[in-house]
């Protein structure tokens, strides 16, 4: 179930870069996942979570900016593979293998990134405009970060 978490959280991480550790990091705070054993620990610490929100917060707003670079640019892509390994690391780290955990979120980062971006552009182009795509790739990703880390 955990290497399922890894990948699906790496998946929000390709939506929204800080949304997944923001998501991980409440879920290592208020005692959902275990973490307090690894290097990871941190992620479960009393200002981490408010520190990571405040973050995916600024990703949401920073997203809708014209002059927000693609995903899909070298910078862009790689925090975004970052972000994804280090959510999935923490829930392989829960479930027993951190190896297996960072892959499948860098996997899933990979996934969200490139469908995510094909997804929105295609809903865009059918809504004439960017904005209302945004705020649905916004919501997917708040939502389904909480759903993956309330079902650990």
């Amino acid at each position: 179930m955990f290497f399922i978490g890894a990948l699906l959280i790496g998946v929000i991480a390709g939506l929204r870069a800080m949304t997944a550790p923001a998501a991980v990091s409440w879920a290592a705070h208020l005692g959902w996942i275990d973490l307090s054993s690894s290097w990871l620990a941190f992620l479960g610490y009393a200002w981490t979570p408010y520190i990571f929100t405040v973050l995916a917060l600024a990703e949401l707003v920073t997203d809708q900016l014209p002059s927000t670079p693609s995903r899909r640019v070298p910078p862009q892509f790689g925090a975004r593979i970052v972000s994804g390994a280090l959510s999935g690391a923490a829930l392989g780290v829960a479930g027993g293998s951190l190896i297996g955990g960072l892959v499948a979120g860098a996997a899933g980062a990979v996934i969200g990134t490139l469908g995510g971006a094909t997804i929105r552009a295609k809903l865009a182009a059918s809504f004439g405009k960017d904005p209302p795509a945004a705020f649905i790739e916004d919501a997917v990703a708040i939502l389904g970060a909480w759903a993956i880390v309330a079902s650990l």
